[in-house]
């Protein structure tokens, strides 16, 4: 009888580990961000969609999509509506101008800082890269993708293109988006981060 009672203990303890499979990625960055795609209580995915999720599609990390830039800060810049996918605005500003040689082409990127988050103590450093590209429509959302930033001591930032991200509203249409601005595009592959 105490066999049978360690038994089913047993075979309850190997579902329940069986379930919880280890997150995809080949970087940390990869699996937190598998990690929080999974976690339905930050997770952007439809209810559908999540109960049937096993990982984001990712190119291969690939090191020559990380870059040195030369910041350019523009400190005079005003604050201006960015147009969202909804009815909403985000109050952006450019930050400054990146600099930066990609796959031997050079190459120029406005940043944003956002009114919003230079009054949150949590968030007065982040600056938001939003950016289009040759794989838009293709392998990675029409719209662009996203990178997130943050303002360095000097004038030098490094660019990791590998750590590229979707807007939300690519999976959740409830939520309002950045549209990338048209002067933010590469033209160029950046077969980096995530893919469709």
């Amino acid at each position: 009888m105490a066999y049978r009672i360690l038994f089913i203990v047993f075979l309850l303890l190997q579902s329940c580990q069986s379930e919880k499979s280890p997150l995809k990625g080949e970087t940390e960055w990869q699996r937190n961000m598998n990690g929080m795609f999974k976690d339905a209580s930050k997770s952007p995915l439809l209810e559908n969609d999540l109960r049937s999720f096993v990982g984001l599609q990712f190119f291969p990390v690939d090191s020559a999509f990380v870059v040195n830039a030369d910041l350019r800060r523009t400190p005079d810049t005003e604050f201006f509506n960015m147009r969202t996918t909804t009815d909403a605005v985000n109050r952006e500003r450019v930050f400054g101008q990146l600099h930066f040689k990609l796959k031997g082409q050079n190459f120029v990127l406005n940043v944003y800082q956002g009114e919003e988050t230079i009054s949150a103590f949590d968030n007065r450093d982040y600056l938001f890269l939003p950016f289009l590209d040759d794989t838009n429509g293709e392998e990675t959302y029409g719209g662009g993708r996203y990178l997130d930033l943050k303002i360095p001591e000097g004038d030098s930032i490094t660019i990791d293109f590998n750590k590229a991200y979707h807007p939300y509203c690519v999976y959740n249409e409830r939520y309002s988006c950045p549209i990338v601005p048209r002067e933010n595009y590469l033209a160029t592959r950046v077969e980096a981060g995530i893919r469709l």
